[in-house]
């Protein structure tokens, strides 16, 4: 069951994967200097609007933020983006190295 306590630990989890402070989230979120701390201590959730945005500053979709088995999400997202400009022969490419790459 997914309650605030999951919530509060995935952003905290996915903030250190990608290597920002508290501070700086709140930051680059545009809010005061606590506002990540509040969420991570339990005190205040973020609002729908506020939840998508984190989302996007995160660099994942809502749905990998509530995937628990994607451990890095943020990669995945990034690997994704970079498949989308790929042409046919590439993309069969990176699906050869991707298999070889999945037995290992």
């Amino acid at each position: 069951m997914i309650d605030s306590d999951f919530i509060r630990k995935r952003i905290t989890a996915l903030r250190i994967k990608k290597g920002v402070s508290e501070y700086k989230m709140s930051f680059d979120l545009g809010h005061s200097k606590g506002y990540i701390q509040s969420i991570s201590s339990g005190r205040a959730l973020p609002s729908l609007p506020e939840f998508l945005y984190i989302c996007e500053y995160l660099g994942i979709t809502p749905k990998d933020f509530f995937d628990e088995e994607k451990e890095e999400p943020q990669l995945l997202q990034e690997l994704i983006g970079i498949a989308d400009h790929l042409d046919a022969d590439d993309l069969q490419t990176l699906i050869i190295i991707a298999r070889r790459l999945a037995k290992t």
